[in-house]
């Protein structure tokens, strides 16, 4: 994931479910499992007025925390690959003891395919299950999705520790609630950036930037493991990372709320609605004195309320009618604000817009995970050096979440000055340049390659997300959006057919 770049057209947008972080304003996310929420649970959200300042703060704390040790951490696949190899993990798949090397730091196609199969199905998985961790976060409300991906997370590393002792293979399952595990606790925590709204935006940053940065939890332990002469096992390093989930879980029982803080639509109409002075059992009561009283003390008790989210908004009207003028410039700027809006789900998904930009997601997905999967044996080939080759693993593995970081403010910069047609010719611009600078066989390019890649991608994420709140709008865009990244990932499996085609018909070379 997460946090979608759709904050300049929801200003006006106040119905609960029309924002992926339940906030009033949608924000940009480059995160593959985007930030989806359907409608809130069906038990009464809270108010963050009701909840001490203190407390909000440690809960966001918190969700930053455990947000950058699990919400991504199977995108740092590139990282832990090598330590894999170096362990012999399907090892057993080489007929012949002589495909691999001394050192064991090549692989054989057969242990080549199984490895990247593994994290073909995680990022597959995690795109598919952004659908039913929205459809439970509705349902049951944020601390129930937390408490479900921290025991995820936990069957993974225990799948993933035990793997070599196991009489079937545990690393595929164990990678796999892994990669569950990280949309349950990453997306369950969006609704967090109600707890202070004036602030929505560097929460929501805070989270995303976690997100990304929890791929480098695999380069630390990479180097924890070749400091320690290989000492230190993931059998080792995954008995420790149990303390994760298991932190997870008490954070979520004790500390997180059990459902979801209210938006500011909500607490705006919360505030603005006097029918709360009236209740159902006003009908029963026979004394005027006495329910006049009664909806008195009620009228009193809004008046609070209202005192209490206005301090919690902290918005003047002059701010929001300069925020008001600022969103409608950015949408007479993107050039297809509105497109298909007021039509139903059905008619967006037959459109061309649609169909479109799906076939873009998909190849676009299955490119940039199959280059994050390959990217070492791809430079092995293209370089003929094993060293030169490592080299541009070890630069990719440190570029790839600080890439993710960099890239917010540039991004944010051009989605909200440039219209959608030139951020999408942007994309393709870029695309071609990185497919040029991945053929050629200078360690530049690979280094040109890295740069552009690691920027693209949150690019491209944040981008698609944009053009779906732009082009469908926000009633459906659970809907379409949920559609296309859960097609893309689907689709993903593709990435073994060209693990299959680069080594057996093209003798591994990535060029063709």
């Amino acid at each position: 994931m997460s946090l979608h770049r759709v904050s300049s057209m929801s200003s006006h947008e106040h119905v609960r479910g029309s924002s992926p972080a339940r906030s009033e304003h949608r924000k940009m996310s480059f995160n593959p499992v985007g930030t989806w929420v359907p409608p809130a649970a069906k038990e009464e959200p809270v108010g963050a007025f009701e909840v001490s300042k203190t407390r909000r703060l440690v809960q966001v704390a918190a969700a930053v925390v455990y947000c950058l040790f699990a919400a991504g951490v199977v995108f740092g696949y590139a990282a832990i690959k090598p330590v894999l190899v170096d362990e012999g993990v399907y090892g057993e798949f080489c007929a012949d003891v002589s495909s691999i090397s001394a050192e064991a730091t090549t692989t054989c196609y057969e242990q080549e395919l199984r490895l990247n199969l593994m994290f073909t199905t995680a990022a597959v998985a995690t795109n598919v299950c952004a659908l039913p961790v929205g459809t439970l976060l509705d349902r049951y409300g944020p601390r129930v999705c937390g408490l479900i991906g921290s025991c995820f997370l936990a069957i993974g590393a225990i799948f993933f520790s035990f793997a070599s002792q196991l009489p079937f293979d545990g690393y595929i399952p164990g990678y796999l609630f892994l990669a569950l595990g990280g949309p349950f606790v990453f997306i369950s925590s969006f609704q967090l950036s109600n707890t202070f709204p004036r602030h929505s935006g560097l929460i929501l940053a805070l989270l995303t930037g976690a997100f990304d940065s929890s791929s480098a939890i695999f380069l630390f332990y990479r180097l924890i493991y070749t400091a320690s002469n290989h000492t230190f096992t993931p059998h080792k390093f995954f008995l420790v990372y149990l303390i994760v989930p298991i932190c997870i879980s008490i954070a979520q029982t004790f500390l997180m709320p059990k459902n979801s803080y209210k938006t500011v639509g909500e607490l705006v109409a919360q505030a603005e609605d006097p029918s709360n002075d009236v209740h159902p059992i006003d009908q029963h009561i026979n004394d005027e004195g006495r329910l006049a009283r009664f909806r008195e003390e009620r009228r009193q008790h809004r008046e609070s309320v209202v005192s209490e989210i206005t301090s919690l908004l902290g918005r003047k009207s002059e701010e929001g009618d300069k925020q008001t003028q600022d969103e409608d410039r950015k949408k007479q700027i993107s050039g297809v604000w509105g497109v298909l809006h007021g039509r139903s789900a059905f008619q967006q998904i037959r459109s061309l817009w649609f169909i479109l930009i799906t076939l873009f997601t998909v190849i676009q997905m299955v490119r940039i995970n199959y280059f994050v999967a390959t990217i070492r044996t791809q430079y092995e080939h293209l370089l003929s050096d094993h060293q030169k080759a490592v080299q541009v693993n070890n630069i990719f593995d440190v570029a790839l979440p600080l890439g993710g970081v960099i890239a917010i403010p540039m991004i944010g910069l051009v989605l909200d000055n440039t219209s959608t047609p030139f951020v999408l010719a942007l994309l393709v611009s870029v695309a071609t340049a990185i497919g040029i600078l991945g053929v050629l066989p200078y360690l530049w390019a690979a280094y040109a390659n890295i740069a552009l890649f690691v920027l693209y991608r949150p690019l491209y994420y944040t981008a698609v997300s944009d053009y779906a709140a732009k082009v469908f709008g926000f009633h459906t865009f659970g809907k379409v959006y949920g559609l296309i990244i859960c097609l893309a990932g689907i689709l993903n499996f593709f990435q073994s057919a060209l693990d299959a085609l680069t080594h057996k018909s093209f003798g591994g070379d990535p060029i063709p």
